[in-house]
């Protein structure tokens, strides 16, 4: 069976653990999208991993690990993975094979994400991780990027040192377009005097780069065809979250990819018809990280402190596995999880953090929006309206007591049964995992 695992709200909702939950079926697991600038953390047998751009299988023996076409790879982030791996006993030279067409974020393209982003105006900042993926994307859509498989060919080296002078023209006008003057920008790994890249330095780093990935590069199209011919199984996995997504998240507050069951395809060369089932992870409550609209916030750590959100944070360790920002958290959305049941056709729910809601005396959800008077029971397209609704909440009940060492669904204390049927109720698929704490063992699978 192939599987789709996608993130149902605004990224962060747990997809490591059950990415490595679910790779014990799976004979190969692809990353479909996105790049370094999100983590996929995995907690298993007392250890802590944060992998940022080779899927979560490269941790179970005998898996084979695929980075699509629609990843942005940094290829020097991509061989810190691999050596902190090999220094931990896990080799991944041989399971894990990167596509030909999968583009790659260069350090030029971080140096302009730090610019532009310097450039916008307060109110205006996307609040960019500044590991350059819109950049990356960009210079995609425009056909100027540079992909692994040119990593290939003579003339290489040529590219790169072609790129980086055009780099430094448009480093050269956003200099004078920055809101403070006083900005200057700051990519570790290169040298940036005066907003200007050095080219020799670039050239001889990613002169490394090629000798050390080049013999992970393939096609990898015909490979996942074979294994599917083969009767293999194979696990998607993306990264952020449907409302992150370029075309059906909160734009512009959004990635430059897109993290939905489409992207799956789109991303790896396997066709819609090759996909069996659709999961989405979903946090028992929300989280979302940076700028953008977010209607059922309860906490920010700087503005907004309601006692319920600071539980959630704290009790959920509420802070980026990359960037280490805290993240804002509220009340569970089912405005949101109906959205993303429907543009992904998720087939089962994979609900995490269960656990953090067991002190809470009431819990709410989020069933309706109010919208200038009107009740609406769907998501807006305009981020502008959707920073105007105002929640509609039922209250339900908590349990007041610990779920994490439970061990079936039905040893669940009724309250929290109660919570979990209505949120499933609510979102328009079944329940197929319960995660009720962070480590792989603290996993329901129900039917999964």
């Amino acid at each position: 069976m192939n599987t789709v695992l996608i993130g149902s709200q605004w990224g962060d909702e747990g997809k490591g653990k059950i990415i490595d939950v679910l790779t014990d079926k799976a004979d190969l697991v692809v990353r479909y999208q996105g790049g370094s600038n999100a983590g996929h953390t995995v907690i298993a047998e007392g250890k802590k991993r944060v992998l940022r751009l080779i899927p979560s299988g490269i941790l179970h023996d005998g898996k084979v690990c695929v980075i699509g076409n629609g990843v942005v790879m940094n290829p020097l982030d991509l061989i810190e993975e691999i050596e902190t791996l090999r220094a931990t006993g896990i080799e991944a030279k041989g399971r894990l094979f990167i596509s030909t067409r999968t583009q790659m974020v260069m350090l030029y393209h971080r140096a302009l994400d730090k610019a532009e982003e310097a450039a916008r105006a307060p109110g205006k900042k996307i609040g960019t991780t500044g590991r350059g993926i819109g950049p990356a994307y960009a210079a995609k859509v425009s056909r100027t990027g540079l992909r692994c498989g040119d990593m290939l060919a003579d003339g290489f080296l040529d590219l790169v040192r072609e790129q980086v002078n055009d780099t430094n023209s448009k480093l050269r006008m956003l200099k004078n377009e920055r809101v403070d003057e006083g900005d200057s920008i700051e990519v570790p790994g290169c040298t940036i005097k005066d907003y200007q890249l050095d080219a020799d330095e670039l050239v001889a780093t990613y002169k490394i780069v090629q000798e050390k990935l080049a013999p992970y590069v393939r096609d990898t199209v015909p490979m996942l065809h074979e294994a599917k011919k083969a009767g293999k199984s194979i696990l998607l996995e993306g990264a952020q979250g449907t409302m992150l997504d370029i075309d059906f998240g909160t734009y512009p507050f959004v990635t430059s990819s897109n993290p939905t069951s489409g992207g799956a395809c789109i991303g790896s060369g396997l066709s819609p018809r090759d996909i069996d089932c659709v999961v989405g992870v979903i946090k028992a409550y929300t989280t979302r990280v940076g700028e953008g609209p977010f209607p059922t916030e309860l906490y920010d750590a700087v503005d907004k402190q309601d006692p319920d959100g600071k539980t959630m944070a704290e009790r959920g360790h509420e802070f980026g596995a990359v960037t280490k920002r805290p993240r804002r958290t509220g009340w569970y959305d089912a405005v949101i999880a109906r959205y993303a049941q429907q543009v992904n056709g998720i087939d089962y729910w994979a609900l995490t953090k269960l656990d953090v809601m067991d002190t809470l005396p009431k819990i709410k959800i989020c069933v309706a929006y109010e919208l200038d008077g009107k009740q609406i029971d769907y998501m807006p397209s305009s981020s502008a309206e959707l920073a105007r609704v105002k929640p509609v909440y039922e209250e339900m009940d908590g349990w007041l007591c610990e779920t994490s060492n439970i061990t079936k669904i039905g040893d669940l204390p009724p309250k929290a049964k109660a919570y979990v049927d209505r949120l499933m109720e609510l979102s328009g698929a079944k329940l197929g995992i319960l995660s009720i704490g962070p480590a792989r063992e603290s996993t329901l699978r129900i039917a999964l």
